[in-house]
């Protein structure tokens, strides 16, 4: 039984209650399979005893490749960031900033005039 589930960084879990079902009360002759709240515990009668049924805590979490790449997004956004901070208060690197956005589209531009190229040559 999963009695909760808790988010790591850029999972967000919300939602859900996390106090125990409700059962009903035991009679003072326990059947077998009957269960009972005791404390925050959930325990079934064995029929010849209670038994606290096990629980644990889920975690929801992000692979090691997901994570990787979330921190070189960053690193790209804060990077970006830093170049345009500075580029706006020096107009030569604003025109730099600018030259290299251009030199970009320009890329990518062109690499579609090459992809359109490789796919037409191997279907003819």
């Amino acid at each position: 039984m999963i009695k909760g589930l808790a988010g790591t960084p850029g999972i967000l879990v919300s939602g859900g209650n996390t106090s125990l079902p409700y059962v009903a009360p035991n009679s003072n002759n326990p059947m077998t399979g009957m269960l009972r709240i005791n404390n925050t515990d959930i325990e079934v009668f064995t029929g010849n005893h209670w038994q606290q049924v096990s629980s644990s805590y889920a975690t929801v979490s992000l692979d090691q490749d997901t994570q990787d790449l979330l921190q070189w997004a960053r690193a790209q956004r804060q990077m970006a960031l830093n170049r345009m901070t500075i580029a706006q208060n020096n107009p030569a690197l604003m025109k730099a900033l600018e030259a290299v956005k251009r030199a970009e589209d320009n890329f990518d531009i062109l690499s579609k005039f090459v992809e359109y190229d490789d796919a037409t040559s191997t279907n003819t």
